[in-house]
């Protein structure tokens, strides 16, 4: 059942949400960025147009009208519409820490703009007729998107709530970024992979992690007893989200309060190093590992070992718990082309403007990937073949492609054969790249072997 509301001329359908329904499309937020369809077909929605944020005038007045108001509290920031507002406003709503760019000079991405890309055209994964590159944005929400080709900006294009100065949720983007950090930290002798979790943070011995490797969390290759089952108000996923503060916690609640207080908590479920699953409590332990071994904050680690040293155009921050401890899982918040130039970076083997910023080799053992027979069991129907290795997605394909997922729309890729990459923020109703990759794989390798045609 839904409303039928008309805002500045446009007609939107609400849909009424049970409690239950409510918080389990919150979780998808951070927490199952990956996970494949499984479900009836999905809802209608307004598309690209029709949900423009600006557009329908969400959070304008002084004070907003009631019905353009968004908030945590009641659920209406992970609500479709709004989300495509929420998602350019995340500070407004959460409590965050600020990663400064430093005092330094901006690293310049010199332009190229081309006016020949909007028309690159391919196929959808299991659809005939086919689509632009220019269509293949408003079919999936985008916010924002920039591409690279040999280091130059070629195609940059904003809409919604974003703007070219702004930041935007990375979601899941995030791990990828604490994958890459402790990758340098294993070249260079200060992370074991193949040490027990607990020899970092011995709080830890008693949960699922006390006989995991440092290598099986950063690959998600665990075995955990952590159940993502909505319809079951028992499952672990709920005290992970109200810990995390990605749901208010009931004046009666008595769970744990900090993601660190639900990490101590979770139990096992099967035996470790048996097959790649997905779940995002190993990069919230991955994040506390470097903690321990650096004596830093997850912000001060993104300072020192990546903003400040890229150049970045922007500060960006970072959603914390209520004692302060990063989402690691998912909570960054950047600007498009710093997103854009990390891409770079990861494409140049970690050498930025003369400098060595991530050792080499750190890179090359992300490009390897995992096992990819492991990699089965996580059930990725769009992603056939790939791995997972870092905190990274693999394709192992003949382009040498891999990149940064997360939920509605963001992503991160690099082609090195084409010299590529591409930087995306979205805000697409349905969380999960299952919905996204039809249209997103194969526009992303179209655009690449024009650019590869066309250089």
């Amino acid at each position: 059942m839904s409303d039928s509301r008309s805002v500045n001329g446009v007609k939107v359908s609400v849909p009424h949400r049970r409690p239950i329904a409510t918080a389990a499309a919150l979780l998808a937020l951070c927490f199952v960025t990956q996970a494949q369809a499984q479900a009836p077909a999905p809802p209608r929605f307004p598309d690209a147009t029709a949900s423009d944020p600006v557009a329908l005038g969400w959070m304008v007045g002084s004070p907003p009208p009631p019905a353009r108001r968004i908030a945590f509290a009641d659920g209406s920031f992970y609500r479709f519409p709004q989300l495509r507002w929420s998602f350019s406003h995340w500070r407004e709503l959460f409590p965050t820490a600020h990663i400064a760019r430093g005092p330094g000079p901006v690293s310049v991405l010199p332009r190229a703009e081309r006016n020949d890309l909007d028309a690159v055209t391919f196929t959808p994964l299991g659809g005939t007729a086919p689509l632009t590159w220019a269509q293949s944005l408003d079919a999936n929400y985008t916010d924002g998107i920039v591409v690279l080709h040999r280091g130059r900006i070629v195609y940059e294009r904003y809409s919604g709530a974003l703007t070219a100065d702004g930041q935007h949720i990375a979601h899941s983007v995030t791990k990828s970024f604490f994958g890459t950090i402790a990758a340098a930290l294993i070249e260079e002798g200060k992370l074991d992979p193949a040490a027990r979790v607990t020899r970092y943070v011995p709080e830890l011995q008693d949960s699922a992690f006390g006989d995991a490797t440092v290598r099986q969390v950063m690959d998600m290759t665990t075995a955990l007893a952590y159940s993502e089952t909505y319809a079951d108000p028992k499952a672990e996923v709920w005290d992970f989200a109200r810990a995390g503060g990605i749901l208010p916690k009931p004046a009666d609640y008595s769970g744990p309060r900090s993601l660190y207080d639900f990490l101590v908590t979770v139990k096992k479920g099967g035996e470790h190093d048996q097959g790649f699953a997905y779940r995002s409590p190993n990069a919230e332990v991955l994040v506390w590992i470097l903690r321990r071994v650096t004596g830093q904050s997850a912000a001060q680690l993104l300072h020192e070992r990546l903003w400040r040293r890229l150049g970045a155009e922007q500060d960006a921050y970072i959603g914390v718990d209520e004692q302060g401890n990063a989402v690691g899982s998912g909570g960054l918040n950047l600007q498009l082309r710093d997103l854009a130039r990390f891409g770079e970076l990861m494409r140049l083997g970690g050498r930025w403007q003369g400098q060595q910023v991530i050792p080499a080799n750190a890179i090359a053992d992300i490009r390897r990937g995992a096992d990819r027979a492991q990699f089965v069991s996580g059930g990725y129907s769009t992603l056939p073949g790939w791995s997972y290795r870092s905190q990274w997605w693999i394709a192992h394909d003949d382009h040498g492609a891999y990149a940064a997922r997360g939920v509605h729309g963001q992503a991160l890729y690099i082609d090195p054969k084409a010299e590529m990459v591409i930087a995306r923020f979205g805000s697409h109703p349905l969380a999960g790249n299952a919905s996204l990759d039809p249209t997103t794989l194969p526009a992303f390798r179209a655009l690449a072997e024009h650019l590869l045609r066309n250089p």
